[in-house]
């Protein structure tokens, strides 16, 4: 046999694809798909030790968490070096505003109970049981009172009536706090007893479902017995509690003791002197501290006197329990330092940056601009007629007609004005038969409960004019969103001179820095405001661990916080680094489905964020992933919105609540809850416009468009920007006809004789500076703007 030839491959062979694995480059193919050896033995391995230690390495996980939760019951309210455990009394209805009983009967549960009354409440021990309680009690109508005692909670305490259950202010106190935070609840009713037995089940029924609606694993307890209220403390100390992330975040303390000592220099400032409990996270004295109303403030030092509630202590009798002021001073035995402030590493109460005029491109005009400066200011100069006897300054002041139209249509409230067009005039006549049907409708609504005569006591018709004036402009906007009417008596080019055309609002370019407004120089930025966030919110280094009864002298305190006091309860809070400074601060909202007030951009409203509560004027934006985002001229209700202010520095996560208030009445309305978003001064808020016209002449693809300008200036102006129908063509002005704003247009197809040209104009907007820590004089009573459902109401 001859030599045997070897295969070899001919051109019609199969070549299989490659494997697509992208641009990235995996193990296989750096290897060319040769696998050694040992790491074949190492994978096999590993597979079965992962299969095997899965089991054990879950068992650890349960053992770590379970140890975690007993440390954490273990020193919670004990005598271990953990504050008391605070329960707030929050009543839902006001037949259950006293709870003067209930206090009695918590304090009755031990007869060597330790009983230590201070500003903001009670504080109980109970040596039996191992644990200490501190019992708050806000009044009922004072929503901040109430909002303050459940920031420094560990358990909710809701108290209901049983019958009604929860009225119109409890409901609107539901909303506040479920969207501030809700870190643990215990939900009691009293007076059963009062009942048959056989309407006490009807009552228990109907009342778990009220409790089912928003807390659908919880169970209502009834406590009309003295065991009943034993095993209620039992439960609350053993209960599990949800972690609030932002107060845990953030040092804070139940204001117990106060003392305030003037300064030497002045009376109206002085050093005051705070004890608590140190809770959340560590406190240093080179930080800054927060009273609510009052702002923040620098520490001098701080001290730790013994423990006025230790187990190991006497018990008060009830006759010094009574006889207790509601400010105790401070006993200053056995009181040592802890820290005392350092000057030089201290955090500074500056909230504003210093900007510097010089700090731009500046030129003096020549002495020829000044001349034609001077040259054109005489020009424009003209006769007037004005009352005999005034000066030619005053006369400068004096508007002429034409001059009122021109500033009235260069306000922002010019585009809510009523148009020239028909749609417009149909619109008012439709508004206004709707508004008089509503006012019937209220008319045989109070003429049932109240009488005539009295109605009219409270009644404003301003107030409500200005209302039903924002009423119709909401609907215009919803019914034409965007929409502007051309003035007449100006040119378009100068109304609309901040405007610009945008190819693409998504994707065309928008400078965050360019032409700024003067107040940005006077905030601060963040170049990452994540890593600086991870960076603050780390563990603080030589803090006072939480636990610790304190005494904090704070620095430069007005004398008015002896006003404060008043209020119960006390609270303070820890600021973090950066959070004592101004920025551009975005609150993620929704409005309340109570509110049925329309709410306007840059209306002033009283907001509450976090521990922090201010006026200001915010203004709204959609809440798109996208870089630039649209201006909302009113807080939508069907929709989630970006609310946008000029205020301090606050890290998230954070609770916000808004709500409007009225001056004259001092009534303030829950508007919208939500949370912090985040501290960006280069978001871009950008305002809609859209130029309205319509065909006049059609042949194919071009078309003679009107009402759009009134001045053949204004076309040849806005020629670039591109236009667009309500039906889907596009096209661009082509050429001006006339000198009565008549332009001949081309579009990518015939247009219908129905069809509206319109063109978006674009401009951004910034918030304005009306941040202001003086809060106003609001009433106790929180009003629903509309009754809620007969459901909710239970009653």
């Amino acid at each position: 046999m001859g030599e045997q030839v070897p295969h070899r491959p001919g051109p019609l062979k199969q070549k299989n694809k490659p494997h697509k694995c992208g641009k990235h480059k995996t193990n296989r193919s750096q290897d060319k798909g040769r696998v050694g050896p040992k790491a074949a033995a190492k994978s096999k391995k590993s597979v079965s030790q992962r299969r095997s230690d899965r089991r054990n390495q879950m068992k650890q996980h349960r053992r770590n968490k379970r140890i975690a939760a007993m440390q954490e019951k273990r020193t919670r309210g004990g005598q271990e070096g953990a504050p008391p455990h605070i329960i707030a009394l929050i009543p839902l209805h006001a037949a259950v505003a006293d709870r003067t009983d209930l206090i009695r009967r918590l304090v009755e549960v031990e007869t060597d109970a330790i009983v230590h009354q201070h500003a903001s409440g009670l504080t109980v021990g109970y040596p039996k049981m191992k644990q200490r309680f501190t019992i708050v009690t806000p009044a009922y109508f004072d929503l901040c009172s109430l909002l303050d005692a459940c920031k420094v909670a560990d358990t909710f305490v809701f108290l209901y009536a049983p019958i009604g259950h929860v009225d119109s202010f409890g409901e609107i106190l539901f909303s506040c706090l479920l969207a501030q935070g809700v870190p643990a609840t215990a939900h009691v009713v009293q007076g059963f007893d009062r009942f048959p037995s056989k309407r006490q089940t009807n009552m228990k029924k109907s009342l778990q479902k009220v409790v089912e609606k928003r807390f659908p694993s919880d169970r209502i307890q009834i406590l009309d017995r003295d065991s009943d209220v034993a095993s209620f403390l039992r439960r609350v100390a053993t209960q599990k509690t949800k972690h609030v992330h932002w107060r845990d975040k953030r040092p804070h303390l139940l204001i117990e003791q106060t003392q305030f000592q003037c300064d030497s220099e002045s009376e109206e400032f002085g050093t005051l002197s705070v004890s608590g409990y140190v809770r959340g996270r560590g406190l240093s004295v080179d930080g800054l501290i927060h009273l609510p109303e009052l702002g923040d403030f620098q520490m001098r030092k701080i001290d730790a006197p013994p423990d006025p509630c230790s187990l190991k202590g006497r018990r008060l009798s009830a006759a010094e329990t009574m006889e207790t002021d509601d400010v105790v001073h401070m006993a200053t035995e056995d009181v040592r330092t802890l820290q005392e402030a350092d000057p030089s590493n201290q955090e500074s109460l500056d909230c504003e940056a210093v900007p510097d005029p010089m700090d731009a491109e500046q030129t003096w005009p020549t002495d020829e601009e000044l001349r034609e400066a001077e040259a054109r200011m005489q020009s424009k100069t003209e006769k007037r007629r004005v009352p005999p006897g005034t000066s030619e300054y005053q006369a400068t002041w004096i508007l002429t007609s034409d001059q009122e139209d021109e500033s009235e249509s260069e306000s922002e409230e010019s585009e809510y004005d009523g148009g020239l067009e028909t749609e417009f005039e149909k619109l008012d006549i439709e508004m206004n038969s709707q508004v008089d049907d509503c006012a019937s409708v209220v008319t045989e609504m109070t003429t049932e409960e109240f009488n005539d005569a009295k109605y009219d006591d409270n009644y404003d018709q301003d107030k409500e004019m200005r209302q039903m004036e924002k009423i119709k402009a909401e609907k215009e906007n919803e019914m034409f969103p965007d929409e502007v009417d051309t003035p007449l008596h100006i040119l378009a080019k100068t109304r609309f001179a901040r405007y610009r055309g945008l190819k693409s609002f998504k994707s065309s370019p928008w400078d965050p820095k360019e032409n700024l407004p003067s107040d940005y120089a006077r905030i601060f930025q963040f170049e990452d405001i994540r890593r600086t966030r991870k960076k603050v919110l780390a563990a603080p280094e030589n803090a006072i661990q939480p636990g610790w009864y304190v005494t904090i002298h704070i620095a430069n305190v007005p004398r008015s916080f002896s006003e404060a006091q008043q209020k119960m309860p006390l609270v303070a809070f820890g600021l973090l680094q950066h959070e004592q400074k101004m920025s551009v601060v975005h609150f993620v909202v929704k409005k309340h489905p109570s509110n049925s007030v329309s709410v306007k951009s840059k209306d002033s409203l009283l907001i509450h964020c976090g521990f922090r509560r201010f006026t200001a004027s915010p203004i709204y934006s959609q809440h798109t992933n996208s870089s630039k985002h649209k201006f909302e001229r009113f807080l939508r209700s069907d929709a989630v919105s970006v609310a946008s202010v000029f205020a301090p520095i606050t890290f998230s996560p954070a609770p916000v609540l808004l709500f409007s208030f009225d001056a004259r009445t001092g009534e303030q309305s829950l508007v919208a809850t939500g949370s912090v978003l985040g501290v960006d001064p280069d978001r871009l808020i950008i305002k809609k416009v859209v130029l309205s016209g319509h065909p006049y002449k059609i042949h194919k693809r071009s078309a003679v468009i009107r009402y759009m300008f009134f001045d053949r200036a204004d076309i040849a102006w806005f020629k670039p920007v591109e236009l667009h129908t309500k039906y889907g063509r596009r096209g661009h002005i082509k050429d001006s006809l006339g000198t009565h704003g008549h332009m001949k247009c081309t579009f990518d197809g015939p247009l219908k004789p129905q069809d509206t040209i319109c063109m978006d104009l674009y401009k951004r907007v910034y918030p304005k500076w009306t941040y202001d820590k003086s809060l106003p004089t609001c009433t106790a009573t929180v009003v629903p703007q509309k009754p809620l459902d007969d459901e909710e109401t239970m009653s």
